[in-house]
């Protein structure tokens, strides 16, 4: 399969929020009410989106704080990242700013290397749990705004926009790629016919372009880059 079709894609979120059985519904169309603490797990899917074929490598990583120190530095490296939280547990809405900070760092890092930012998409799960809802939609919606995130409200239980969740990752990070693309495009000299030597007047018309203005220029494109 063509490179370009292979997305990486990290689950993250607070111990007990449903991360795992958000991808066991995607990857194997199964539900689980036993809640399991998962260290880390891999799974690999293949899922038709606008016609394409897509390759999806997923990490569901620790939720359990006494497990989060063993995030290993690639799941920073993936295209996208879905962070998920239990719309009846607040506390688990506060616990994504941990995994917000990590991916944050990331991004800059991947910004100033001239890479593709990754995509970030907030999922407030269990919203079967109509009763037991103590996170409004609204409420999630503007934290994962205000974090220039994408969002959505999932059930694994009911499989509620499990589908329609991954294939947003899928769409967004493909239109990252096409921007960072573009963006590297148009950042490449113009090519031009060879010019005489400069004299020493000449050098003078040089300040009306400061050597930092092509990189401020740069960045302000990848800054630009924002998923909603």
């Amino acid at each position: 399969m063509d490179e370009n079709n292979r997305i990486t894609i990290t689950v993250c979120g607070d111990g007990g929020c449903g991360k795992s059985s958000i991808t066991l519904r995607l990857v194997r169309s199964q539900w689980t009410h036993e809640y399991d603490p998962t260290i880390e797990d891999s799974y690999s899917v293949t899922r038709n989106i606008d016609g394409q074929s897509y390759f999806l490598m997923l990490t569901d990583t620790a939720g359990q704080e006494e497990y989060r120190g063993l995030w290993a530095a690639s799941n920073l490296k993936s295209d996208a990242f879905l962070l998920v939280y239990d719309i009846t547990q607040p506390n688990s809405l506060e616990a994504l700013e941990y995994f917000m900070e990590m991916i944050s760092m990331e991004e800059d890092s991947r910004i100033d290397e001239g890479k593709t930012p990754p995509v970030k998409i907030v999922a407030g799960n269990k919203c079967d749990l109509q009763g037991a809802r103590q996170v409004r939609s609204q409420q999630g919606l503007e934290w994962a705004r205000a974090r220039k995130c994408g969002f959505m409200e999932t059930s694994a239980r009911e499989m509620v926009n499990i589908e329609e969740t991954f294939a947003l990752l899928v769409r967004r990070v493909v239109e990252a790629r096409r921007e960072a693309a573009h963006g590297a495009a148009a950042l490449q000299p113009a090519r031009t016919a060879a010019l005489p030597p400069m004299n020493e007047k000449d050098t003078s018309s040089m300040n009306a372009m400061p050597e930092k203005e092509g990189m401020w220029r740069k960045r302000a494109f990848w800054k630009r880059l924002k998923c909603w």
